[in-house]
């Protein structure tokens, strides 16, 4: 009987699993290619960032002031459209009281966060309980009245005086603004800062340079107010020498385009800024 055998030559496919690995990591050069790319993107966003935060800390800035505007607005038609006698009768934030409550309704300027007036354009005044003026002592904030808009009438420069808001051009007639004190009388002859943050009038009287308490880079190149109007805009620093300070403020003065200033008249640092 014939055995069969099995064919030697015959050949069985098994099929061989091919060993898959993890995926290999990043290799330095790489890491090092992604933080550049990391790096130089944030130094593209950031100072966009910066720019963003500034404009909504302005816009902020315009908000607290409308406030201010109808408080002021509220307080003169009570006293049928007059504002208060002034300085020694009390500051607008005595004043305006009975208008709001709380005592800190928005007196700071978002960027001026630091509540020392010698800080320059960022500083807030008050807080400082040796200094010499009373009212520093036990109030603050970063916002002064035009205190041309006092009710006064008994002294050599009363014809300077608007007293309230029964004028004409009440839009250009400046009311409450970013300062770096509670308020501040400008002449149209009051010098410029002689750099940024530079707020010291030098003479220590409220009508001596007193437009440098107003003239604050805090919103670039700008600075944010209230009119007697009672509106609320963005003003230029050297836009601030063509309103409407007081009854006879000279509109067109030394520091104007019309008045025949020039670029290089200004300090170096306001020297790009817009003309007016």
């Amino acid at each position: 009987m014939r055995t069969q055998k099995s064919s030697a030559s015959s050949e069985i496919n098994i099929p061989v699993r091919k060993n898959i690995g993890l995926p290999s990591g990043f290799t330095l050069i790489e890491l090092l290619v992604v933080i550049a790319i990391i790096a130089l993107l944030m130094s593209i966003l950031m100072p966009a960032l910066q720019r963003v935060k500034k404009q909504a800390r302005s816009v902020a800035c315009r908000a607290n002031l409308r406030q201010w505007g109808t408080i002021f607005s509220i307080y003169m038609q009570d006293n049928e459209g007059y504002f208060a006698y002034g300085d020694s009768s009390g500051r607008w934030r005595w004043l305006l009281q009975d208008q709001h409550r709380d005592r800190m309704l928005s007196s700071y300027c978002p960027e001026a966060a630091n509540p020392d007036r010698n800080s320059g354009t960022y500083g807030a005044w008050g807080g400082e309980s040796l200094d010499d003026d009373y009212v520093m002592q036990i109030d603050y904030g970063s916002y002064g009245v035009n205190r041309w808009m006092y009710n006064r009438k008994d002294n050599q420069t009363s014809k300077n005086y608007f007293r309230g808001y029964n004028v004409r051009s009440t839009n250009q007639i400046p009311l409450f603004l970013d300062c770096s004190w509670y308020g501040g009388g400008p002449l149209d002859i009051d010098y410029p800062p002689e750099d940024e943050g530079h707020t010291d009038s030098g003479t220590g009287d409220w009508r001596g340079d007193n437009m440098r308490r107003f003239c604050l880079n805090r919103h670039g190149a700008a600075m944010n107010g209230v009119f007697l109007d009672f509106s609320v805009r963005r003003l230029g620093l050297k836009e601030l020498w063509t309103l409407k300070w007081h009854r006879n403020y000279n509109t067109t003065g030394i520091w104007t385009k019309a008045g025949g200033v020039r670029t290089s008249d200004w300090p170096q640092w306001m020297r790009s800024f817009k003309d007016y």
